[in-house]
């Protein structure tokens, strides 16, 4: 089974936009409260966090998340990547590195926002991260048992301490398959989850891809407004791809203000494709 929580399902300056008095962001309705795009999928048995943007902090208090054993990023916008410092809440927690899973270019763009991190010598409590890179080819994530565990002194940061026994011989592990696409020249990522795919910040899907989406009981895709847009999917051309992949359900992510009200959206698709929101569940 694979359940996924919207933890955020906004573009990437949030609804309501700073300063922006239209219907949308003056909306009461708490389906018009939109973070900055994000889900947590609980997956073979491991906790996995599809992004971490701004609001990653505000994100994991309001859902309760106490554990993460991996972290994919779909590209390296700031709006998916800017809450990564705030994992150290969690190395120093569970006395971990937390495992981030993405593609080179990916990591090479978080060794210069977060130079810091990767420095020779290091502040004491920046963040602990262990990276792997992916890339459109089906890899697996294991539950983050850590072989080295973080010991923190004060006044010096962390000493890495070698664990005799990490665990049981044997761990969870979860075989997730990335689905390429193009964020205008940009490549970025989406992730299937056994009967749930998520994508997201696309515009265009290669014919190639679409028989990872195949089966589907659940299918995400953003849609940023109406009308063509430079690299996202517009209302028209996600409701077209959805009917294309043909899930039983799909659901619309990182909405912006432009489109209408979560109840307006609601009532003017067909029934088999709805607008998510923040806190949605869904399960397959």
């Amino acid at each position: 089974m694979v359940r996924l929580t919207f933890l955020g399902t906004g573009t990437s300056q949030g609804v309501p936009m700073i300063g922006c008095s239209c219907p949308v962001c003056r909306s009461c309705d708490p389906h018009d409260k939109r973070l900055r795009s994000s889900a947590f999928v609980e997956y073979g048995g491991l906790d996995i966090l599809v992004d971490a943007g701004p609001d990653f902090r505000q994100q994991m208090l309001r859902a309760n998340i106490r554990h993460i054993d991996a972290i994919l990023l779909t590209h390296n916008h700031k709006d998916h990547t800017g809450g990564l410092d705030d994992v150290r809440a969690f190395n120093y927690i569970e006395r971990a590195p937390i495992r981030i899973y993405c593609e080179k270019y990916v990591e090479e763009s978080l060794r210069q926002e977060y130079s810091y991190a990767f420095a020779e010598k290091r502040y004491p409590g920046v963040p602990e991260w262990q990276i792997t890179n992916i890339d459109e080819n089906p890899f697996t994530v294991t539950e983050n048992i850590p072989k080295v565990r973080l010991v923190w002194v004060d006044g010096k940061g962390y000493e890495k301490v070698k664990v005799e026994h990490a665990g049981p011989d044997t761990c969870k592990t979860a075989e997730i398959i990335p689905v390429r696409g193009k964020h205008y020249m940009l490549p970025v990522l989406g992730y299937r989850f056994g009967g749930i795919a998520y994508l997201t910040d696309m515009n265009f899907i290669p014919e190639e891809e679409f028989s990872k989406l195949e089966g589907l009981e659940h299918f995400v895709i953003n849609c940023v407004r109406r009308g063509r847009h430079i690299s996202h999917f517009s209302l028209e051309q996600a409701v077209e791809v959805a009917k294309r992949v043909g899930a039983r359900h799909t659901w619309l992510t990182h909405l912006s203000h432009q489109l209408p009200t979560y109840s307006e959206l609601c009532a003017e698709l067909p029934p088999d494709i709805r607008p998510a929101y923040d806190g949605l569940v869904i399960e397959a």
